[in-house]
C-alpha cells in the first residue's frame, strides 16, 4: 500500500497547486452517521469523517467553482476559477476582488493555495448534501485595517497573514466551528484558528497558508 507521502505526491501531480484530499465515504452511510451524531441542525459527523488520508483523483481533477458571499458588502459570486489543470486568470482576479479589504478598499493577489483550501472545504461537504456558499468575513487586510482591529480589541495578529493575502476568516451555514475547522485542518496546508462565538451567526474559522498549527480564539 502506498505511503501517505506517495499519496500526497500524487496529489501534487494531479493539481496545479496540490492539497492532500479527504477520504470519501458512502454518501448514504455518511448521512446516517451525521444524523446519528447531530443533536441540532448543525452538522456533527463522527470525529474522523474529515481526516485526510488519501488522494481522490476524481475530486481533484474536476473543474473548481467557488461560491462565496461577503456579508460586509452584500456581494455574492459563483466563480469557476480552475479547469483542465489551469487557473482561469479572469476568475482568479474576480476572487481576489471578492477577498479584498472591504473597509480599506484595496486588494492584492490572493495566495492560490488559500483558494484551494476554501474550494476543497466547500466542495467536500457538498458531496454530503450541504451545498452552501462560503461566507468570507475577512480576506485581505491593509496594515491600517489590521491595526484598527487590534485597537478595537478584535483578535488580530500584528504580523497577520491577512496582510499578505494568505488568510481568510470563513464559515459555512450548517457547520459548527469544530466541524469546519476540523475539515480545514485535515488538509494540513497551513494554520487553522477556531473562533467560537454564541449567537445566531455563530463563530468562524481562520484559515491560512502559513505554518501548520491550530489555536482557539
Amino acid at each position: 500500500m502506498s505511503s501517505r507521502r506517495e499519496f500526497f505526491n500524487q496529489g501534487l501531480r494531479l493539481t496545479a497547486l496540490g492539497l492532500v484530499a479527504v477520504p470519501l465515504l458512502d454518501a448514504e452511510a455518511a448521512q446516517r452517521a451525521a444524523q446519528a451524531n447531530a443533536p441540532s441542525t448543525d452538522m456533527e459527523p463522527p470525529p474522523d469523517l474529515f481526516d485526510a488520508q488519501v488522494v481522490d483523483r476524481d475530486f481533484w481533477a474536476k473543474p473548481r467553482t467557488l461560491t462565496v458571499v461577503r456579508p460586509a458588502s452584500g456581494e455574492k459570486a459563483q466563480v469557476l476559477y480552475w479547469k483542465d489543470g489551469e487557473m482561469i486568470d479572469s476568475a482568479y482576479q474576480e476572487l481576489c476582488h471578492m477577498l479584498r479589504d472591504v473597509n480599506g478598499k484595496a486588494s492584492i493577489p490572493i495566495d492560490p493555495k488559500l483558494l484551494e483550501t476554501l474550494w476543497a472545504s466547500q466542495a467536500f461537504v457538498a458531496r454530503y448534501g450541504l451545498e452552501k456558499p462560503l461566507e468570507i468575513l475577512s480576506g485581505y487586510r491593509t496594515p491600517a485595517s489590521n491595526s484598527r482591529l487590534i485597537e478595537q480589541g478584535v483578535p488580530a495578529a500584528r504580523q497577520s497573514l491577512h496582510m499578505s493575502g494568505k488568510a481568510a476568516d470563513v464559515r459555512i451555514a450548517g457547520l459548527t466551528e469544530e466541524v469546519l475547522g476540523g475539515l480545514v485542518r485535515s488538509f494540513r496546508h497551513g494554520g487553522v484558528g477556531f473562533y467560537y462565538r454564541s449567537g445566531p451567526r455563530g463563530g468562524w474559522i481562520h484559515a491560512d497558508t502559513g505554518l501548520n498549527r491550530t489555536w482557539k480564539g
